[in-house]
């Protein structure tokens, strides 16, 4: 069977949601970078891709709206459409939190750091290969792969509230260190939400390609 013409059309909205992807994760990649290097300069950097991301998710949408205008979709192509949209916002919000983090580690530059960030690093790690697997899914249609992301978010969450933990008996042990303490449970929060972000994108990737809703399906995520 011949190529639809307008296929042309899915495969560079697929194309635009990759180049988010690849986008998101390096900026989220960055501003780690940047409060581990105390580095300033490049966690003002972070800050000002975040407009390319803004505007890479204004274009996908666009591309999106005028093609379900003008080409009334069959369900398949109208699913992978939604789902596209629907990724772009999450990757969108992922650009959010790592500007959030570039902010947070310029004022951090300036104070003497609290501890060593050994926890912060392991979890930006385990939130930017969940990323990474939640595009590959959406690629290639594995869905057992995005069901399993969905399962490690749990483990980002517990890192989460151990640091949380961590940091909060830093504050009882002395007043002083609530500055930097504060400043790092709010870093924490921000991979622990770009995680919830690509745990949506995979979620999302089992109802491109089987059509479940499983976002609210505690049985089928255990």
């Amino acid at each position: 069977m011949s190529k639809r013409f307008f296929d042309q059309e899915l495969d560079t909205l697929k194309a635009q949601l990759v180049g988010m992807g690849r986008q998101a994760i390096e900026q989220l990649r960055l501003s780690i970078q940047s409060l581990l290097e105390r580095d300033v300069e490049l966690a003002q950097k972070v800050c000002k891709m975040d407009r390319d991301l803004n505007r890479m998710e204004t274009e996908l949408d666009a591309e999106a709206v005028r093609y379900m205008t003008l080409r009334g979709p069959v369900a398949s192509d109208l699913r992978l459409v939604v789902v596209g949209m629907k990724a772009s916002h999450d990757l969108e919000r992922v650009g959010d939190e790592a500007t959030n983090i570039a902010r947070r580690a310029i004022t951090l530059a300036e104070i003497p750091p609290l501890k060593e960030y050994v926890d912060i690093p392991r979890m930006a790690d385990m939130a930017i290969e969940m990323l990474q697997d939640a595009i590959d899914c959406f690629l290639q249609g594995d869905q057992e792969k995005a069901l399993a992301i969905c399962k490690r978010d749990k483990q980002v969450d517990q890192l989460d509230g151990q640091l949380y933990r961590e940091l909060s008996a830093y504050i009882a042990e002395n007043s002083k260190n609530i500055t930097v303490a504060i400043e790092l449970m709010f870093i924490a929060r921000s991979l622990e939400r770009a995680a919830d972000h690509a745990t949506n994108i995979a979620e999302e990737v089992i109802f491109l390609f089987s059509g479940e809703i499983v976002r609210h399906s505690k049985e089928l995520k255990a």
